[in-house]
């Protein structure tokens, strides 16, 4: 059907869809994979039985009535918004992604002990050999100067000068780890909680647990240029349903491809067709009873034709006041893109868009972190300082949370070649990074954990990744360890073997 192509395609329904779940994660059950079943699945199924029949027909019901309300045929619909499990905090969620991982010595945690030790051989205690070891290693102070900001008095680099500005309204944690090195497995760990390709993306999880507020948008959105180091796979499904996968807008004037069908066809010719192919969908959906994800197609095709005309007002901000345009850099060619993509995630999030993925790259300073990191925080400063100043100008930050954060830190020291060329940089270090937070039930201003004197190593309240994603569940109303799904023979969920809520940053 013209026009509704192009949206089924980016709310993943192009691919094969994985069988859909017809109950709340919170009450996971493994489903009929096909018509035959093997000794284990028939025991489980009939164990699960009554219970899930019942609570399916229930939701079945709702999704009925909200079909009836667009106008459309009933389907069963897997995006509908369902309650936490606790109350909530958070409503939606903005991650905000520095690919290729910022230093945190030289943006939120200053160390003054490196200006003494510069031009010294550094030693790793570790006999870990990779490319960002080898030779001689020397000591690099931070080329940017640190300034007390606000009521808390945090410090702040001067590449976050406009941040600083917003550090009240900020939780720090100094004590972030992970476990490796590598920019795709270490990117998959810090979005999938697991450092292999093949797990589902935080957004993906909150989706799958929450559904969305508005029926007429993708519930999770992906807003970037080009494609990060781990591929389109970092907002990745994988063996959640299709449905719960990141919908990517492309920058530039065409955000969706073949989203508007040709002049010709009317908005009657095609909820006649849609009509049409729904009623053969069901009919193939009743001759096979043991495949759901049938229904969950049926309702892409519902959000690609209701997409039509939520989209192109979301997306344009042509409407938004000049003061609005200069406070996220929108005005200036060097913020103007990421300015955009941060100005479009406030106003998904303002209409009910469950999770909003941003990312900005150019962190990755081996050599020249002097330019490299200036260049990279030159065009996010303002915008990300102007999204939080406007959540919170809008009402929208108390039920917001706003997450900032790279795939690993960077090392206090440099190679041998970049020390005799007097340029300077970091390599990656997953031992040791600063995460921060705001909004969404954190507690502004506050600041936990801690790196060793040289910014190596995190030694103070440490916080592995599966802690922070704990954390981000809990503001959202969501427990680790009931949001779950089952797969290859066991119950997953994003935090597998479990993670610890940060509460010290908790309102």
């Amino acid at each position: 059907m013209p026009g509704v192509r192009g949206c089924r395609e980016l709310v993943g329904q192009e691919v094969e869809l994985t069988t859909m779940e017809a109950h709340p994660p919170s009450n996971a059950v493994p489903l009929l994979q096909s018509s035959l079943l093997d000794r284990r699945g028939f025991i489980y199924q009939l164990g699960a039985g009554v219970g899930s029949l019942a609570l399916s027909c229930l939701l079945n019901q709702d999704a009925a009535a909200a079909a009836e309300a667009l106008g459309s045929k009933p389907t069963f619909n897997p995006l509908l918004a369902r309650s936490p499990h606790f109350p909530a905090r958070a409503k939606s969620c903005i991650f905000l992604m520095m690919e290729g991982g910022a230093s945190h010595m030289d943006t939120f945690d200053p160390k003054p002990k490196l200006k003494e030790l510069v031009g010294k051989t550094f030693k790793r205690d570790d006999k870990l050999k990779s490319n960002q070891n080898n030779g001689d290693r020397f000591f690099t102070a931070s080329p940017f100067e640190f300034q007390r900001y606000g009521q808390c008095g945090r410090e702040v680099s001067e590449l976050f000068k406009n941040v600083a500005n917003c550090v009240d309204d900020l939780a720090f944690v100094r004590s972030v780890y992970a476990s490796s090195d590598n920019h795709p497995a270490a990117l998959f760990e810090f979005l999938t909680g697991n450092a292999f390709q093949g797990s589902p993306s935080i957004g993906s999880w909150v989706t799958y647990g929450l559904g969305t507020m508005n029926q007429n948008l993708p519930a999770f959105v992906v807003l970037r240029d080009g494609q990060p180091f781990g591929g389109t796979a970092t907002w990745g499904n994988a063996y959640l349903p299709t449905c719960y996968q990141g919908t990517q807008l492309r920058s530039g004037a065409i955000p969706i491809l073949d989203l508007q069908p040709p002049e010709e066809v009317g908005a009657h010719r095609q909820r006649d067709s849609l009509n049409l192919l729904q009623m053969f969908n069901r009919e193939h959906s009743q001759r096979n009873p043991t495949h759901p994800d049938l229904e969950a197609r049926m309702a892409s095709y519902e959000l690609a034709f209701r997409m039509q005309t939520e989209v192109p007002g979301t997306l344009s901000i042509e409407g938004e006041s000049e003061s609005i345009r200069k406070l996220y850099g929108v005005d200036q060619e060097k913020t103007k893109a990421f300015g955009t993509r941060c100005l479009l995630a406030r106003r998904l999030v303002e209409r009910g868009v469950r999770f909003v993925q941003l990312w900005s790259g150019g962190w990755d300073s081996h050599d020249e972190i002097l330019k490299g990191h200036r260049n990279a925080a030159e065009k996010v400063d303002v915008p990300i300082a102007g999204l939080i100043q406007d959540l919170k100008q809008r009402g929208l930050l108390e039920d917001t949370l706003v997450v900032w954060g790279g795939e690993f830190g960077r090392t206090p020291d440099t190679n041998e070649g970049n020390h005799k060329k007097n340029k300077p940089g970091r390599d990656h270090n997953p031992g040791a990074m600063t995460m921060w937070f705001a909004g969404g039930g954190t507690a502004g201003g506050t600041l936990i954990g801690a790196t060793d004197e040289i910014g190596n190593t995190a030694v103070e309240q440490r916080k592995s990744l599966k802690d922070v994603h704990a954390t981000l569940l809990h503001t959202l109303g969501l427990d680790q360890s009931k949001l779950t799904f089952y797969h290859a023979g066991r119950f997953k969920q994003l935090t597998d073997t479990g993670g610890n809520v940060i509460r010290e940053i908790l309102a």
